[in-house]
């Protein structure tokens, strides 16, 4: 086994793959870490919203052809308000793309970058998950259990790509948590009306909840849901009888897709802003989940960890192999990415804290500003940029 790599990556899902695929022919010696000792089983139900800004970096890295055809174009966003006027419809023939964002799922997704990543001809090593990081003067060291068995490994620059579950007792990096005080309820609906690829973001005083387009079975009936509720409520939903449930769906959501008809693959998780700052150290770099985990609300955290990846991939290009690792190589890339997850954040921060409240007045206040935004092309067409590609554009 090779005991020294220009870039090893600790983690190959999406974002590290990412990474690791935007290196493939850089004459780079890339080593990724991966825990699973194989892809993610087909019948993985989760759905994930990938940005237009997503899609040209998959396409790029020759992964978007196997999904294309399993993938659901969002041409349309509903965003309104429980019990309350106003709302905007962010339209993809408005902005002159083909569509404002597409759902995929997350098991065909994570099956399509490991193929890519069998044909780049990058290290995988699957089975093997990095223990501790070490980083030193001259680069990081990086310990691993594979089989079994403890192995090292030095590189000039490792990059932690597994939501930091390696990141432990690092001096000088600091992760800060946001607790939401909410949890996020996750199914596939089926509902009485044709999604015809209208996507549904409603904000309610106990969180947003959200309907994807899922192409799937079921006549371009079914949505992938994502429910934000408090944690003991959301429990509460996942143990309803599936007519029950149903109901209380579509009292909640209201009667936009008609009746709901069928649900399926119920899920909560607690959910959190959480970031790291520095999101560096000496020979070291944390991307995606790692770096920071946003709420769900409009789809950004996982469209801005693939970003992080395909930046940094194009900084790595761009810096002498002498230099990987090097302080200036680490302020550059935190400088090109501030903007960008500062940004992501911010603005999902303050959609959760602005829509989920019942405070007096503000009902009537967020009305106005859909009704102004839905009335002002210019601004909707600025908001489906920034969703679409964030804020480096």
């Amino acid at each position: 086994m090779r005991e020294t790599a220009d870039i090893l990556v600790a983690g190959g899902g999406p974002a590290g793959a990412t990474l690791a695929l935007g290196l493939a022919d850089s004459g780079l010696q890339v080593v990724v870490l991966e825990a699973r000792e194989h892809p993610e089983p087909p019948g993985d139900p989760r759905a994930i919203a990938l940005s237009d800004g997503s899609r040209i970096i998959l396409q790029r890295l020759g992964v978007w052809a196997e999904l294309a055809d399993e993938a659901t174009p969002i041409r349309t966003i509903h965003i309104s308000q429980q019990g309350r006027f106003g709302r905007t419809l962010l339209r993809a023939e408005e902005s002159g793309r083909p569509a404002l964002g597409y759902v995929v799922g997350y098991a065909a997704l994570a099956v399509a970058v490991d193929r890519a990543l069998a044909r780049s001809g990058v290290s995988v090593l699957r089975g093997a998950r990095a223990s501790r990081l070490t980083p030193e003067d001259h680069g990081c060291q990086v310990e691993f259990v594979s089989g079994g068995e403890h192995h090292g490994m030095k590189a000039a620059l490792a990059v932690v790509a597994d939501g930091g579950r390696s990141l432990d007792n690092i001096s000088g990096l600091h992760r800060q948590v946001r607790e939401y005080g909410q949890s996020a309820v996750v199914a596939m609906v089926e509902a009485e009306l044709p999604h015809d690829g209208v996507a549904f973001e409603r904000f309610t005083p106990q969180g947003p909840i959200a309907l994807l387009p899922w192409k799937g079975t079921g006549n371009g009936r079914v949505y992938a849901l994502v429910w934000t509720a408090a944690p003991d409520a959301a429990e509460r939903l996942c143990g309803l009888d599936e007519a029950r449930f149903l109901r209380e769906l579509k009292v909640h959501f209201g009667d936009r897709v008609g009746d709901f008809t069928g649900v399926s693959g119920r899920a909560a998780f607690p959910l959190k802003l959480a970031w790291l700052r520095p999101n560096t150290a000496q020979h070291l770099v944390a991307i995606g989940n790692a770096a920071q985990t946003l709420h769900p609300v409009a789809g950004q955290g996982f469209n801005l960890g693939l970003r992080d990846a395909w930046e940094l991939a194009n900084l790595i290009r761009a810096t002498p192999v002498a230099e990987l690792g090097s302080a200036a190589m680490l302020a550059r890339y935190r400088k090109t990415r501030r903007m960008d997850t500062g940004g992501g954040m911010l603005f999902t921060d303050f959609l959760v804290r602005t829509f989920s409240n019942d405070w007096p007045g503000f009902g009537a206040a967020r009305g106005a500003a859909l009704a102004m935004l839905e009335l002002c092309e210019p601004a909707r067409d600025f908001v489906v940029r920034k969703m679409s590609l964030g804020a480096n554009g």
